[in-house]
């Protein structure tokens, strides 16, 4: 058999060589050989020629140019048996599988798809190119996690029907660790508080969570920035970094970082001037000036002027504002003086507004917080605003807005709202020990953005020792598209003071429904309203304080002693006004929160009472990473037409969240009954302060999850007290703020993987002798 042999490469490379031409010919057939998985009907198409067909030199070299440009063979061949096209390809081999032994530090599901994303995955070409770049990636992966010791090997195994496995080896080793970390040519600070700025760090007790222990050349990078920052920040207006040494030992476990800095000298500034188009008043921008004649030099402060003085251009619809400072520095007096030049640019508006990474959260709850409206001017002002109101939602950990200008134009840009959504869906667990009721737990569950809607269901439980609740509640915080809420409730109580040692004794069984209303008065301002129908069922023994038993007597007991079961049914109408100022949901630092809550019940039930109570919260930011929170909590009740206030709705004060360091509602008026057991009443009035300082975690860097807090806690109940302690006579207590109950002591919270976690130890620094001491509280939730 006699074949002509056209060899592949030279003739895509070289056309049809002399030696080896073939005269043109009619097709009588056209075969393939030597593929195992290509189908033949593959090859065929890529053929320029079909059987009856006239086939040339320059057809052959089309289609063999054409076959390597697939990928699929690593030779190819065109040879001729008469008037017979023979196609000889080599295929290139496929990948069966790619497996991983070895691998711990990252999900091998994970790694499978970012090989797939580079071409390397099951069924492809094998492509030894993609596979070393592979393994290369692979080892860059462990050195960005600081194990500088792995080795990755891989192995590829032919398998039958030409095909190979793949497979990765990996020894990981250990975690290399930071050992020490020097900083060179300081003078004006210690070492060790230029440290305490930098994220690196050496190990540590929390450095197991945080990983800040472990290299990073973009940590470094940002811990370089920042140390710059804080010399300029403290007028060092010539400080350099001259140099960065990053070791690491033999034994590649131990990393050595040495910083080499020239501080230079302080500055003070002698002036602020402005020029170019200053379309506002001078003063305005002088009053917007963070920066003063005769201060020591802040790059932190000229900062925050520019920015001011863009974000009071912007709110004209400058969106384009471009406000630069320009030192004059005079080295020999160590001053420097800045121009800012003002170029406000054109005047633009907002084309259209864009919502991204709301993967769950419906459009409509987050366009409904927007405070700038498509077509308008660009207002920074009502940009930030909406920014911060989405913030408040609660949905979304982390909400960014970019303006980008529309190509073409120059006076229209787009808003561009991003989000990164955080569950909504809570279950918390909360535990606490006290001599009364040793363990104390309680749970709820709730979904606070139920389908992305932005409603809130929320399925309370508590089955604590002496409490039992059943709690349905439900809320649409848009019921119109003007902000008004509607919500209702369910619940079904059990509460039994029996169980516990500090309140007195007494028992009730509350069922309920009501329904409630919300309207926005303003920016930050909400009203609401409530009407609530109740029935409780009250059982009294005879160890409960006298005018308990009154009490059940005057509303259907028919027994002298009191002692027994009364039924008593309310119509209850709530009225309340908050005001929410504060910079953010989940971690304020600044702003302040206020709100006035009452309840009176309506005259057609067995009760007349009303209450009336007032917070108010402010937040102080202190410098970058402190805070501190002030908090005050009043209560007035009182009865009306003849009756006193039910005392099982009573104020108690004690426990977390009013004085920490007591047991749980202890602290107040007390009654002791006829064995001698000393027991709280509550009272009808109330008064709660609470002074507490935030400052991160030592160790945890600039992790916002991670919080401490020294606080102070005073409070007191003022009620219905026995005179003498007793006596069976109750008379009205006056309010003498020398009743106060002091406590002080630490708090953690951890917005954990699996929820928020609080723990606080509480230290009664003023206490009476009947007094019940709670030191240790814990709250855990998990959120899904």
């Amino acid at each position: 058999m006699n074949r002509k042999l056209l060899p592949g490469l030279l003739v895509a490379l070289f056309a049809a060589a002399p030696a080896l031409a073939f005269d043109p010919f009619v097709v009588k057939d056209i075969r393939v050989e030597g593929i195992q998985r290509t189908e033949a009907g593959t090859v065929f198409n890529y053929l320029p020629v079909r059987v009856g067909e006239t086939f040339t030199e320059a057809q052959a070299a089309d289609a063999i140019r054409a076959l390597f440009a697939t990928g699929f063979f690593s030779d190819v061949r065109i040879e001729t048996e008469g008037n017979v096209i023979v196609v000889v390809v080599d295929e290139r081999a496929a990948i069966a599988d790619i497996t991983f032994d070895g691998v711990k530090e990252f999900d091998k599901d994970a790694l499978k798809k970012g090989l797939r994303e580079v071409g390397l995955a099951e069924s492809r070409i094998f492509d030894r190119s993609l596979l070393e770049r592979a393994e290369q990636e692979l080892k860059r992966q462990y050195l960005s996690r600081g194990k500088y010791a792995a080795t990755v090997t891989t192995t590829v195994t032919p398998l039958e029907r030409n095909r190979v496995g793949i497979n990765f080896k990996v020894d990981e080793g250990g975690v290399a660790k930071i050992r020490q970390i020097r900083i060179v040519g300081a003078r004006a600070f210690e070492e060790e508080d230029l440290l305490d700025e930098m994220q690196l760090t050496t190990p540590g007790w929390l450095t197991w969570y945080t990983k800040n222990d472990q290299y990073s050349r973009q940590k470094l990078s940002a811990d370089l920035e920042t140390l710059r920052s804080w010399y300029l920040n403290q007028g060092y207006l010539d400080f350099n970094i001259d140099s960065t040494q990053v070791s690491i030992t033999p034994d590649k476990q131990d990393i050595y970082i040495t910083v080499n800095i020239t501080e230079g000298e302080k500055y003070t500034v002698t002036g602020v001037r402005f020029t170019g188009d200053l379309i506002l008043p001078e003063a305005e921008y002088q009053a917007l000036t963070k920066i003063r004649p005769g201060e020591t030099f802040s790059r932190e402060r000229l900062t925050e002027t520019t920015k001011a003085i863009t974000d009071r251009l912007g709110n004209e619809g400058y969106a384009f504002a471009n406000v630069n400072a320009a030192p004059e520095v005079d080295k020999v007096k160590r001053e420097v003086a800045f121009t800012v030049f003002v170029d406000p640019g054109r005047r633009v508006y907002v084309r259209r507004i864009n919502v991204g990474g709301n993967t769950k959260t419906r459009d409509e709850v987050v366009r409904r917080e927007m405070r700038q409206m498509e077509g308008g001017w660009y207002d920074a002002a009502a940009i930030n605003r909406s920014r911060t109101r989405i913030d408040r939602l609660g949905f979304f950990d982390e909400v960014t807005v970019e303006t980008p200008a529309i190509p073409g134009t120059t006076d229209q840009v787009d808003v561009n709202f991003t989000v990164k959504e955080r569950p909504t869906g809570n279950l918390m667990l909360g535990a606490g020990f006290s001599s009364s009721e040793n363990i104390v737990l309680s749970a709820s569950i709730s979904q606070q953005n139920l389908f992305g809607s932005g409603n809130a269901l929320t399925l309370g439980l508590n089955t604590s020792q002496s409490s039992r609740t059943l709690a349905l509640s439900f809320t649409n915080p848009y019921y119109t598209v003007d902000g008004i809420s509607l919500g209702w409730d369910l619940y079904h109580r059990t509460y039994d003071a029996d169980e516990l040692d500090s309140v007195s004794p007494y028992k009730t069984v509350s069922t309920g429904a009501g329904i409630r209303l919300g309207w926005p008065i303003a920016e930050d301002d909400h009203v609401n309203f409530g009407l609530t129908a109740d029935r409780t069922e009250i059982t009294t023994y005879n160890a409960s304080p006298l005018l308990y038993k009154d009490f059940c007597k005057e509303n259907g007991l028919d027994n002298p002693s009191g002692v027994g079961d009364c039924t008593v049914d309310s119509l209850l109408l709530t009225v309340g006004w908050s005001r929410d100022g504060r910079d953010s949901f989940t971690y304020p630092r600044s702003g302040v929160y206020q709100r006035v809550y009452g309840e009176v019940t309506v005259p057609v039930g067995d009760l007349r009472y009303g209450k009336l109570g007032y917070q108010y919260q402010h937040w102080f930011p202190i410098g970058t990473d402190y805070a501190l929170m002030l908090n005050a909590d009043v209560g007035y009740a009182k009865g009306f037409g003849g009756k006193d206030v039910p005392f099982y709705k009573n104020y108690y004060v004690g426990g977390i969240g009013s004085v920490r360091g007591f047991d749980q509602g202890s602290v107040g008026p007390k009654y002791k009954d006829t064995d001698g057991d000393i027991s709280s009443t509550g009272g009808t009035r109330k008064a709660v302060a609470n002074a507490e300082f935030f400052f991160p975690m030592p160790g945890a860097g600039k992790d916002r999850s991670f919080r401490i807090s020294a606080f102070l806690d005073a409070g007191y109940v003022w009620g219905r007290d026995e005179e003498p302690l007793g006596g069976g006579t109750f008379v009205d207590q006056n309010i003498r703020f020398s009743d106060l109950r002091y406590s002080t002591g630490l708090a953690f919270s951890w917005s954990s993987p699996i929820g928020p976690l609080k723990f606080s130890f509480g230290h009664p620094l003023k206490k009476e002798e009947n007094d019940e001491i709670q030191r240790f509280q814990f709250q855990l939730g998990s959120v899904f």
